[in-house]
């Protein structure tokens, strides 16, 4: 491979790896991009995890900020096959009563669907709502000291910054919208009481009634399938089987190189080109919680209790608000929770091509402790079974992913942390350390879910570092 000043190369092709190769290339960069594994797309994989003709995402499954990714919106990607499938309502939250509380796609049926507290969500997110595009253009960047929309995001900041349950307890008079909020902001990985969960919980849910919570037809793989064609369509190359060791397999040092990595693997292939200050940095990263994940092939849909499970795509289980909160702090403070927090994903209720004809997949995990070694099945199943009485009678096949299994499929899943790391308020601001993006040696910068705006497949992460690489090229 003969080294020029145009030449580009990306370690990693997972969404971030993805955006970021192919930013470069529609700057006019010659790109390559190395992945470890045989099939890329790290976190957005399908894969055949049970039996024959069922297929199961890997890593994340509902991809709400994907659809409205301010990259992949501005990519030809449904050119390249992706299709978005959505179900009748975004979210389900059932309940011990045998009713389940919904959020529902359009703001007005969402207002009217929480009775009382309607009101109070939609004064929360309606601004966000209203103005989407701008909203995420301050929220899926680096954080600024003066946002492009200042308006707006005093308005987000006004209720993100209260942990999730001062604010549903100052905002919502009824258990329903106190459960289904707790829920949205258990997609952090913190204690409901830490500073930050509400700003999850706000940004998903108000993404509900924007581009809404869809899936890809045919799985995740859709996704990575399509920005490795529009690459290849731009002269990008993706090499598969190739596990980098150290940086010098890649280019010399004047070489521009992003790693889709988190600290820990990143540190371990460039720590002899890094300053000292830089490497300690890396080594203070802190990890969050991990998942423990189980995938389901079944003989039929689960037989939840409450018929409004069947209208979404995604399931919450966990109760009442305070139910979730006990699941999340047991979780924060590195214990397992004995009656977890579970997420559900049930694909084949809209998407018939993920199984065999009258057959069913489910996409289910649920927190625990970063590197837990707890065989969480039966509890997550008891979950199941409490909302959906009888559904190990639909088991056909289950393959269970402990947080080291799910690292040794993906390395950047250090402890079953699925978000790049922890989301504190330091990492929120220092992520991974000053610069974000930039390592302190030139042409080196990351480009993972280690960096802003964090975890999720948007590919936003991968965006702005080669944006930025490219502006620093060009000093």
């Amino acid at each position: 491979m003969t080294e020029n000043a145009n030449h580009a190369h990306v370690i990693g092709a997972g969404p971030n790896g993805l955006a970021a190769a192919i930013t470069l290339a529609r700057a006019g960069r010659r790109v390559t991009v190395y992945e470890a594994e045989a099939q890329a797309g790290g976190g957005a994989r399908t894969m055949e995890l049970t039996l024959p003709g069922f297929h199961h995402d890997f890593g994340s499954a509902v991809h709400p900020m994907a659809a409205s990714s301010p990259l992949f919106t501005r990519l030809p990607l449904e050119r390249h096959g992706l299709q978005w499938i959505h179900g009748s309502a975004a979210l389900a939250h059932p309940l011990d009563d045998g009713t389940a509380v919904t959020l529902e796609h359009d703001l007005r049926d969402a207002e009217a669907a929480l009775g009382c507290d309607g009101r109070a969500w939609r004064r929360m997110v309606e601004p966000l709502v209203a103005d989407w595009p701008a909203f995420l253009r301050d929220a899926m960047g680096p954080p600024a000291l003066i946002p492009h929309h200042p308006l707006v995001m005093a308005k987000f900041g006004s209720y993100a910054f209260q942990p999730a349950l001062t604010l549903a307890r100052n905002h919502f008079a009824g258990e329903r919208a106190r459960a289904l909020f707790a829920g949205l902001a258990a997609h952090s990985f913190l204690g409901l009481d830490q500073v930050l969960s509400s700003a999850v919980g706000l940004v998903i849910g108000a993404a509900a009634h924007a581009p809404g919570w869809p899936i890809p037809r045919g799985g995740s793989q859709a996704i990575t399938d399509a920005l490795i064609a529009h690459l290849v369509e731009l002269g990008g190359e993706v090499l598969m089987n190739r596990r980098i060791a150290s940086l010098d397999e890649v280019g010399p040092p004047r070489s521009m190189i992003l790693c889709d990595l988190t600290p820990r693997q990143f540190l371990a292939v460039a720590g002899n080109r890094l300053q000292r200050t830089y490497s300690n940095a890396m080594r203070k990263f802190r990890y969050g919680p991990g998942a423990f994940k189980i995938d389901y092939a079944l003989a039929q849909p689960i037989p939840w209790r409450a018929k409004e499970c069947s209208r979404a795509i995604t399931v919450h289980l966990g109760g009442t608000m305070e139910e979730v909160a006990q699941s999340e702090q047991a979780v924060a403070q590195g214990r397992i929770a004995e009656r977890p927090f579970v997420l559900v994903a049930q694909p084949t209720l809209f998407d018939a091509t993920r199984a065999p004809a009258g057959k069913h997949i489910a996409w289910v995990y649920c927190h625990v402790p970063n590197g837990s070694t707890v065989d969480m099945t039966t509890r997550i199943e008891d979950q199941l079974e409490r909302f959906a009485p009888g559904f190990r009678d639909c088991v056909l096949a289950r393959r269970v992913s402990s947080p080291a299994q799910l690292e040794s499929m993906d390395a950047n899943l250090v402890g079953g942390d699925i978000n790049g790391g922890e989301l504190s308020l330091r990492q929120f601001f220092l992520r991974p350390a000053l610069g974000n993006y930039f390592t302190g040696t030139p042409n080196l910068y990351l480009c993972s879910a280690s960096t802003p705006p964090g975890g999720g497949v948007h590919g936003m992460c991968g965006y702005h570092a080669a944006r930025m690489a490219l502006r620093r090229s060009c000093e």
